[in-house]
């Protein structure tokens, strides 16, 4: 793993390398903002009643009083922990925040997060927070070279800006070295889908089917696709600008290839 001016570079366990480019303190202070709003709107909502009621007179007994008051401190701990914890695990890494800002979260080796990672970053957040305002949690995140706060180093993530989904809007067929019509007919593809090895079919497949939860999905899906032209010979083909779109036709035309 290299790090240069803010590129994180991750060689996969398939011998795929990508590059990250790393949230700094600026896009996450913009995420932390937008999820303290919406934590702090939640609250209100929800807690508003109860602080209503606690300054009626007599509405409340001494005991009872003090159970409101409980519950008002459980419910505020629920919604700061809890809100983040539901929407990484979720959202793939994101908060509503990081969403809008476009970071998320993700593990050291370039994976998904699991639940066990969102529940470790977050519960240190409490650490991160100290003395106000995050002060450690930005100290942390000055000194550490990866710019992770004590969360991150916790629970072995890093926050990376997220390359956004696969979308009709953002195709560029002129630019592509095939049209999304011929990429869906597989007798029309011009790919030695028979010089693939049955490894190489199983490293796409698993592709595929991850490449929704993966971040940086483009740039992975464009080393994918350089490794099986290497594969065959043409390390120096022109990568299309939507890779997804040929490794769909190659996995789909080396399915017919096995069923003839």
């Amino acid at each position: 793993m290299n790090q240069t001016d803010e590129i994180l570079s991750i060689d996969t366990p398939e011998n795929v390398v990508f590059d990250y480019s790393l949230a700094g303190l600026g896009s996450r202070f913009l995420a932390a903002l937008v999820d303290t709003l919406f934590i702090g709107l939640l609250q209100v909502v929800t807690l508003l009643p109860i602080l209503y009621l606690l300054f009626q007179d007599n509405f409340f007994s001494e005991e009872t009083s003090a159970w409101a008051i409980g519950l008002l401190g459980l419910v505020s701990f629920v919604f700061l922990w809890g809100y983040y914890i539901l929407f990484e695990v979720i959202w793939n890494g994101q908060s509503p925040g990081k969403r809008m800002v476009g970071i998320r979260v993700i593990r050291r080796d370039g994976t998904p997060v699991t639940l066990t990672e969102v529940l470790i970053r977050n519960l240190v957040r409490i650490v991160d927070m100290l003395p106000t305002a995050y002060g450690v949690g930005v100290v942390a995140m000055f000194i550490d070279k990866y710019s992770r706060r004590l969360g991150d180093m916790a629970a072995g993530t890093l926050v990376i800006h997220d390359s956004g989904p696969l979308s009709m809007e953002n195709m560029s067929p002129q630019r592509d070295s095939q049209t999304l019509a011929s990429l869906a007919q597989p007798d029309l593809l011009d790919f030695p889908v028979a010089q693939l090895t049955n490894s190489d079919l199983q490293f796409l497949e698993e592709y595929i089917d991850r490449r929704h939860s993966l971040p940086n999905r483009l740039e992975l899906g464009r080393q994918v696709l350089k490794r099986l032209y290497t594969r065959v010979g043409t390390p120096e083909h022109p990568l299309p600008e939507q890779p997804d779109l040929l490794l769909n036709a190659i996995m789909k035309a080396a399915r017919a290839k096995n069923t003839e």
